[in-house]
């Protein structure tokens, strides 16, 4: 056979095994049996053998896997994977769908989708080609997993002929199907090893493998619902899902009801009561409903909080209950000094997971249940990582049972707990001296979206805290070579990478730094906040009470609470320590000059569709010069930015209260 020969019958096979893979792990249509598949696949294989130079990464001999991969790479995302807003009862649906429609003019269409209970992805594809798949991570950054993913066949490595962006990025859910999941644990319980826990967690255990063989022999699948593009794909988010269909994606089935366009709350209501019980039904697990605003331009206007999309919320079905029995109660110190009680259970099966602990919360919360020892107690898991009591069997209760009795004393350090008034948790208020507090602390200070110490995670800083190098994080400034390298599994490249890390994280930017204190009440946002008003870490320090609340977001609570932390000597102290380490405590003179106070004491009011900036950049311009943005026209909005397209009603109401519109030209000169 010629070289040109070769190249075309390899080209033919490969359009040919593309096809039968989307007919029948997307389409669920077998066009040829398994061992015609299988002749196909072989004589593909031996092709490329010989003739190595038409290696294609997308090749459908890739699915097989085959490639060991020692570590998954971070990488940025494009576009942020934001979490949603959860809500558990059908009357937040409704109020979240009314102050929806105070935002914006006009109807407004919805899509239910089903939430999926796998592991989130985003797969991005250049002129039709797929080249990277990565995990959620943070929401910032994630994870690699490129070699795994090509192993999963619902997912196209070419597309087919269409009119799609030249780069975009594709967003859905891998999970594991029941089938796959009982039989896996068929195999184990015959080999006589323990059983896997549920479908998601595989899912999840399964795209973290290092070989990407191990990975295809898992059977993985997935669902694809959302796409992300510098380029215009279409209006709406159900038209650019069918589109993905076309293109050959495995997109959630219309005709299945898995995806469904709402006009009313009655609608959405509809959708969810219908799948709260269809759901056990299906071949995979789903935890609940997500919503969706369905016109792009809308959920351009609603807009984001910090943490998630206004325009989408995901609704959780009610969890499973079930009843044991409480056999003791321990108590975890968190970096705050929180208290925390937790139930030690007799091990029970909970959605698909044995149950051994569950939270319960606080003082009140025991003493509001009536919770003691030896009781049946009812567990949920609803939504969070460790399940919780919701109450007591007291028919099954034990005659001589007595109440709870609360501890006093810090069951790490000894010292006698505080209840801040109006507060539920007790504390301990030992912070420079009680373990848990102390490495908390530098958990969090060396955390991904704090001070981000590369070569460092919680294990190392358990071990350096063992080991007397840290005993609080200006320690992690004073490390050297010499004191790391006589420790266990501290080799040399490992040393190197860990000071590699501590070094670099003396650029981290202010806001970061600030975050990375851990002043209670004092978030990401917050942090932000503080930096971009006070400029420097000696004004912050001494502000007074009243000067902090004339900040943006920042209340007495907050106020307080960094009043009460720079009037601590030892964290004065601490401060100083990072001072001559070298960390920023002031604003880099590129974020002094991106902004200025022109619009200082401004509120802003945005609308409609621009074509000089996004949306978001002329909130960012906004928020740079001092300027507020809020999300409805009132008495005391400044300016309505007005762009193409804006409501009509947000124009009536400007021009009744007297608010000044500004064209897109008109606001940018302002800020000139």
């Amino acid at each position: 056979m010629t070289t040109t020969e070769a190249q075309s019958k390899i080209d033919a096979l490969r359009k040919k095994l593309h096809h039968l893979n989307e007919a029948y792990y997307v389409n669920n249509v077998s066009e040829v049996s398994d061992y015609e598949f299988d002749m196909f696949m072989k004589e593909l294989q031996d092709l490329e053998a010989a003739f190595p130079q038409f290696d294609d990464q997308n090749s459908p001999t890739k699915r097989v896997g085959g490639d060991i991969t020692k570590k998954f790479d971070s990488v940025a995302h494009e576009f942020p994977m934001l979490s949603l807003s959860n809500s558990y009862s059908q009357e937040e649906i409704a109020d979240w769908e009314t102050r929806l429609r105070k935002l914006v003019d006009g109807d407004i269409e919805f899509v239910c989708e089903l939430k999926y209970d796998g592991v989130a992805i985003g797969i991005k594809y250049e002129n039709g080609e797929m080249v990277r798949a990565v995990t959620r991570g943070d929401g910032e950054k994630g994870e690699n997993v490129t070699a795994n993913v090509r192993t999963i066949r619902a997912v196209p490595l070419k597309l087919k002929p269409g009119n799609y962006p030249a780069s975009f990025e594709i967003r859905g859910e891998i999970f594991m199907p029941h089938k796959v999941f009982e039989q896996l644990n068929a195999e184990k319980a015959e080999a006589g090893e323990p059983l896997l826990a549920n479908p998601r967690n595989t899912a999840s255990g399964t795209l973290k493998q290092q070989d990407s063989k191990a990975v295809a022999a898992r059977s993985l699948d997935c669902f694809l619902y959302g796409l992300y593009s510098r380029e215009t794909i279409a209006a709406t988010h159900f038209e650019s899902i069918s589109k993905a269909g076309e293109w050959g994606f495995k997109i959630p089935f219309v005709q299945q009801n898995f995806i469904k366009r709402c006009k009313s709350n009655a609608e959405i209501m509809e959708f969810i009561t219908y799948w709260d019980k269809a759901r056990f039904d299906l071949d995979f697990d789903i935890d609940g409903v997500v919503i969706k605003v369905n016109n792009y331009n809308q959920q351009q206007e609603m807009g984001f909080t910090a943490k998630s999309p206004r325009w989408a919320i995901a609704y959780k079905f009610k969890a499973a209950q079930v009843s044991t029995v409480l056999h003791s109660v321990s108590f975890q110190v968190g970096r705050t000094g929180a208290i925390t009680p937790v139930a030690n259970l007799e091990p029970v099966q909970l959605a698909g997971t044995t149950v051994k602990r569950a939270s319960l919360h606080n003082a009140d919360q025991i003493e509001k249940l009536d919770i003691r020892i030896g009781d049946t107690v009812f567990v949920e898991k609803g939504g969070e990582i460790i399940p919780k009591i919701v109450g007591v069997d007291a028919s099954k209760r034990h005659a001589e049972s007595a109440p709870f009795q609360y501890i006093t004393h810090c069951p790490e350090c000894a010292a006698e707990l505080i209840r801040i008034e109006g507060e539920a948790n007790h504390y301990c208020p030992n912070a420079t001296a009680c373990p848990p507090q102390i490495k908390g602390k530098m958990e969090h200070f060396i955390s991904r979206k704090a001070m981000n110490i590369d070569g460092m995670g919680e294990e190392t800083i358990e071990q350096l805290f063992e080991a007397g190098l840290l005993k609080s994080a200006a320690d992690i400034y004073m490390l050297t070579a010499d004191k790391l390298l006589p420790l266990e599994r501290m080799a040399q490249k490992s040393v190197d990478n860990l000071l590699a890390g501590v070094e670099a994280s003396k650029q981290i930017p202010f806001e970061r730094v600030l975050f990375a204190l851990g002043i209670r009440y004092v978030g990401e946002t917050v942090a932000k906040k503080l930096a971009k008003a006070m400029k420097t870490i000696n004004a912050l320090q001494v502000a007074t009470f009243e000067q902090l609340l004339e900040v943006e977001e920042i209340g007495d609570k907050i106020a307080q609470s960094i009043v009460e932390y720079f009037a601590n000597e030892n964290n004065r102290l601490e401060i100083e320590r990072f001072k001559t380490a070298g960390l920023q405590f002031s604003l880099s003179e590129a974020a002094l000059q991106q902004g200025s106070e022109k619009l200082k004491g401004l509120t802003f009011v945005i609308s409609g569709v621009f074509s000089i900036k996004t949306r978001d950049e002329l909130k960012e311009l906004i928020e740079q010069n001092g300027g507020k943005n809020t999300g409805s026209v009132s008495a005391k909005t400044s300016y309505l930015l007005a762009g193409e397209g804006m409501g009509p009603s947000k124009l009536a109401k400007a021009t009744d209260l007297g608010v000044k519109i500004l064209s897109e030209e008109e606001f940018l000169k302002m800020i000139e």
